[in-house]
């Protein structure tokens, strides 16, 4: 008998792509880009993606601090046009980090699955993202109610897949029968699998993948058939 659930937040309730995007857009005019050469900036926050990609996966094995992801993310997208301006990449990566949180874009079905599920059981959230701004993300996309356990890699000290950031989440929400939904395959239903947590994954975008899973999703209203 399922008792707890555990939600993965970026890119499986709240999303992240889209927040991020009309983020980046606002702080293109914001700081004034295209007088320092910057005219397509479609392709600017292409570029960036591309950066903050290869940045996140050195962040998740801890090879780059997250000061140091904050800002070279935008150092490295502003060199592809020639500027090297530590001071504007720094003030750009703070704008980023004040303003992202505060937008309350969701994938769709989300407040009604949650309704839903918040009946039945207790509902938690094991993220990767940085801890100052996810309890933002929650408080303004208007989720902290449902949640009962609000777990990040910074209060554990390990990242997903890592196993004991499970074994931490079991033991704050005093979990037994519980399962873990998420978008990345790899670090949220293999990690989870690993400490005997059942996953399901969320596949929106209907990624292609060889990996025998019990549940596969591409819609959060495919969670009231399940659960």
């Amino acid at each position: 008998m399922i008792k707890d659930i555990f939600f993965d937040l970026d890119r499986t309730l709240w999303d992240f792509e889209a927040s991020s995007h009309e983020t980046l857009l606002e702080l293109c005019i914001s700081h004034n880009l295209s007088d320092k050469g910057i005219a397509d900036y479609e392709a600017f926050i292409k570029n960036y993606k591309i950066h903050n990609d290869k940045l996140w996966e050195l962040y998740r094995v801890d090879k780059i601090s997250q000061k140091d992801l904050r800002r070279e993310r935008f150092q490295r997208t502003l060199a592809d046009y020639n500027i090297e301006d530590v001071t504007l990449a720094e003030k750009i990566g703070e704008d980023y980090v004040a303003t992202c949180p505060k937008k309350n874009k969701l994938f769709p079905h989300t407040i009604e699955v949650l309704n839903y599920l918040s009946v039945k059981y207790k509902l938690h959230i094991i993220t990767n993202g940085f801890h100052e701004v996810q309890h933002i993300k929650l408080k303004h996309a208007g989720l902290s109610s449902y949640f009962d356990k609000i777990i990040t890699s910074e209060q554990v000290g390990v990242k997903k897949p890592n196993p004991k950031i499970f074994k931490y989440a079991l033991q704050q929400a005093n979990a037994e029968e519980c399962i873990m939904i998420g978008d990345d395959l790899e670090v949220d239903v293999l990690g989870a699998e690993q400490m005997g947590i059942q996953g399901i994954f969320f596949n929106p975008n209907k990624t292609k993948h060889n990996t025998d899973i019990v549940h596969e999703i591409f819609c959060l209203s495919e969670l009231k058939a399940l659960l």
